[in-house]
């Protein structure tokens, strides 16, 4: 007998539970932001155009009046931007559920953030690595919160992380810039469970990916628009993509450390279900010294002290 297909009727009552999720205004976080909404949650869409967040709401509304969600400025690639998304988001809530790590740029020609990392690697890790340790105590405050860290099947294309250059300045492939960028989700996501778990933390962390999906995040593929006949041939619609993002985040069973994606062919589409990712995001000797890298190229340290009794790794 085939197991049932997870789908957004399976998400539990959200009612009570305050979520953020970034990159909300478009393709997965929008999706994800919306079924929480609907669901009862109320929704912080943190974005970096406050217009397309305006919009989104619209959105969310058209079909949910009553749904509880807002717009918060955030930018990821700038850690001033991060800092003070941090803090009013302290003025505004005293505790976070729910904190989805989506917003991410993909395939992008050599460029910067404002803090000079390279724009992939600096957007997808080490602004969600800044963001996730500025909220960490507002997650702590909440039993049963979550941390959920969208990757992509990405991370197993030409993904090494090379210390010695870490912000590209010596060599730049744009694949293999989003390949590190993705793997570096999943090292994140399995040392800050192990973090979390020796401090005997409320809060769990978890991974997730949407398989092949019909985003806005394809827009730098070269000929991107000549394929897409075959792209939309070959990809599953947002609110399928986004459902790894969803059961990651609200199914009761969920535990952390787990890596959910689609259950289809090579996970590119399908329902949600339990992946695997490859060996090298779980080498724990990885996982540590790319978060004694972000550490220092950030500036921001996680408030975790080890349980009484742990025994630390390090």
């Amino acid at each position: 007998m085939l197991a049932e297909k997870w789908t957004e009727g399976n998400i539990p009552d959200q009612s009570g539970r305050v979520c953020v999720v970034t990159g909300a205004n478009t393709g997965l976080g929008f999706e994800t932001a919306r079924a929480l909404a609907e669901h009862g949650a109320s929704v912080v869409l943190a974005v970096r155009s406050p217009d397309k967040g305006a919009h989104a709401v619209a959105r969310i509304r058209a079909g949910a009046p009553d749904a509880d969600v807002r717009v918060q400025h955030l930018d990821l690639c700038s850690l001033d931007s991060i800092r003070a998304t941090a803090q009013e988001l302290r003025a505004s809530v005293d505790r976070i559920d729910l904190l989805i790590n989506n917003a991410g740029v993909m395939y992008t020609p050599r460029l910067q953030t404002a803090d000079g990392f390279e724009l992939q690697f600096g957007t997808n890790h080490f602004g969600h690595f800044a963001l996730t340790g500025l909220l960490l105590d507002l997650l702590l405050g909440a039993e049963g919160s979550r941390i959920v860290t969208v990757s992509s099947i990405g991370h197993r294309i030409r993904a090494e992380i090379d210390f010695g250059d870490l912000h590209a300045r010596r060599s730049y492939n744009r694949v293999a810039a989003y390949g590190r960028s993705k793997l570096a989700n999943l090292l994140f996501t399995y040392e800050l469970q192990r973090r979390l778990a020796r401090a005997g933390a409320p809060t769990t962390a978890l991974a997730a990916h949407p398989g092949a999906s019909l985003t806005e995040l394809g827009r730098h593929i070269r000929f991107h628009r000549q394929l897409q006949p075959l792209v939309r041939w070959m990809t599953q619609p947002a609110a399928m993509g986004a459902l790894p993002i969803l059961r990651a985040a609200t199914d009761p069973g969920a535990t952390g450390g787990q890596h959910y994606g689609p259950g289809g062919v090579r996970e590119m589409r399908g329902h949600p279900v339990v992946v695997a990712s490859n060996s090298r995001s779980h080498d724990p000797d990885l996982q540590q010294r790319l978060w004694e890298a972000s550490e220092q190229s950030t500036g921001i340290t996680y408030p975790l002290p080890d349980a009484p009794g742990a025994v630390s790794r390090h």
